[in-house]
Order: C-alpha cells, then sequence, then structure tokens
C-alpha cells in the first residue's frame, strides 16, 4: 500500500491554492500535514480522496489513480458534518450504507464503535442535544464504521476534554498497531511530535519543509535545557546570562545557544552541592520549527 501525491498544484480562480505538491506514504503509521490558515491543507486533503479535481499532478493509491471508488478512505474533517436534527443511530446507519455497508455489518460495527467510543447512551438521542465533544466522536465514528485503508483526520482532538482525547489518542494508536495509514492535520504540535514520523508543512500553496521529523530536529542546534533542582538557583542562571523560560517548584526550563551553555550551569550548580534531579538538553520543538519556517517565507 502506498499513496503518492506528484508534482499536484490546484487553483481556485487566480489564486493558487496548492503549488507543486509531491509526497509518499509507503508504511502504515501518521503523516503530519501541517500549515496556517489558508496553507492548502483542506485543498490537498480533498484532492486525494478525490472530492475534488486536481489541476496538475497525479495522485495514486496503491498504484491507481485516485477517485471516489478507488479509495477506500475514512476522512473527520474540521467541520461538523452530522445532521443536528437527526436520531445518531439512524444518521450513522446511514453513512454506513453510503460505504457499501449491509445492516447487519453496519449494526456490529456501531455498536463495536460505540462502546470504545464510550457513546452508547446517545445513540437514540439526536446531535443537537450533545456536546461539541461528543458530536466529534460520533462523526469520528463515521469515519471509521467501513474499516477504512486510509484515514484523514483533520483537527481530531477539537473540542475534547482530556478524557475524551485520550480515548481518541488510544484509538489512533490501535490502528497503526492494526496497519492503517493515517494522514492527520493538527494545529496542536505536540500532538503532531507525538503521533508523527513523516511530517510536510505547507505556507500560501507551497512545501516549505518536508521529511523525516526526527532527522529534522537532528539538523537543529540544541536550544532548551530543563533542569530539575531541590533550590532556587536563578542566580548561578543570570551569572551565566542565560534566559529563563518558565520556572516551577525549582524545576525550569532556560534558553541555550548550545550545549558548552548547558554543560557550565550544570558545573556551576554541582560545584554548590545542589541535589539535580533531571537535567535534559533539548532540540528544538516542532512547534518551534513551524514558526521559524513559516516566519520566513512572510
Amino acid at each position: 500500500m502506498s499513496l503518492i501525491l506528484k508534482n499536484v498544484s490546484k487553483k481556485f480562480g487566480y489564486k493558487l491554492a496548492v503549488d507543486n505538491l509531491s509526497l509518499t506514504f509507503t508504511k502504515p503509521g501518521v503523516y503530519g500535514l501541517l500549515g496556517t490558515n489558508g496553507a492548502g491543507k483542506t485543498t490537498t486533503i480533498r484532492m486525494l480522496l478525490g472530492i475534488i479535481n486536481k489541476d496538475k499532478g497525479q495522485i495514486t493509491w496503491n498504484n491507481k489513480e485516485v477517485n471516489r471508488k478507488s479509495v477506500n478512505f475514512g476522512y473527520l474533517p474540521e467541520e461538523r458534518g452530522i445532521y443536528p436534527k437527526t436520531i445518531i443511530k439512524n444518521q450513522l446507519m446511514y453513512f454506513a450504507k453510503l460505504k457499501g455497508m449491509s445492516k447487519l455489518k453496519a449494526e456490529e460495527a456501531i455498536k463495536y464503535w460505540a462502546k470504545i467510543l464510550e457513546v452508547e447512551e446517545y445513540l437514540d438521542m439526536t446531535a443537537e442535544k450533545l456536546s461539541k465533544g461528543n458530536q466529534q466522536k460520533i462523526q469520528f465514528m463515521t469515519a471509521l464504521l467501513h474499516d477504512p485503508e486510509l484515514i484523514v483526520l483533520d483537527e481530531p482532538f477539537s473540542g475534547l476534554d482530556p478524557v475524551n482525547t485520550e480515548i481518541i489518542k488510544n484509538i489512533i494508536i490501535d490502528l497503526v498497531q492494526k496497519g492503517k495509514y493515517i494522514i492527520m492535520s493538527a494545529h496542536q504540535m505536540l500532538t503532531i511530535e507525538e503521533f508523527c514520523s513523516d511530517i510536510l508543512i505547507l505556507n500560501k500553496g507551497k512545501t516549505i519543509l518536508q521529511g523525516n521529523l526526527k532527522e529534522i530536529k537532528n539538523t537543529y542546534k540544541a536550544n532548551r535545557l530543563e533542569i530539575d533542582v531541590n533550590q532556587d538557583i536563578s542566580k548561578i542562571i543570570k551569572d551565566l546570562k542565560l534566559e529563563i523560560e518558565i520556572v516551577k517548584n525549582n524545576q525550569y526550563k532556560i534558553r541555550i545557544n548550545n550545549e558548552e551553555q548547558a554543560h557550565k550551569l550544570l558545573t556551576k550548580v554541582m560545584e554548590n552541592k545542589i541535589k539535580v534531579n533531571k537535567f535534559e538538553i533539548q532540540k528544538p520543538t516542532l512547534n518551534d520549527i513551524f514558526i521559524e519556517k513559516v516566519g520566513e517565507t512572510k
């Protein structure tokens, strides 16, 4: 299985929404599609799912040109797509039948996912009576009912509290273990770092960074130090002309320019016989990299 986009472009009038985009997704996992609002993410998603036509380039899934019939996909759009006045169970059955499921298979799938997502009590209610988070879980269910091979999740954690976020995260982990291909678009960079081995960042329709996230981060020098000690070391940090980003209960996050600065601080702390519980030199976060790359193009 593989998803390949090669030199794909799309215009709306005079606006070039996606400009010569290429990506290769050849093994199960989660691929991160990132960008600012209006960067071209949603247009890219709709093209790769065959929802809208591309102007140029090639999109293939499992070596076949993508169209609505050639891809067994599940799609969680950022915008809500469930009907507010309709009973949840009825609309889930409707969406399942649109994907070619029999009534029996659909009922089994609805029962299974309702239990996993902890929404069994809402199946006989109309969608408008559900909270935003539970509506999101119902919509997530519609993307998975038919056991798709390719799953696209656009802001999957929108509106979810920490408990429900954990439920969705565990489902995504399980889907990857079952060999699913997942494309995830999200503004929460920590979430992307948690799930995605490869990423693509779009800005104004252009690809500005692409590749394996670990390899990308390895091209950057360390820029932060986390140190947890048993007493205040603010004076030592300031004497070394370092910047404290965050401090709480003697746990410090400090900006550094290189690893040497971090080791100098550790030496000073040890000389003062201060106990060190944690000392971690860190590379830039994906959030740092995103801001840097998007800022460069403005």
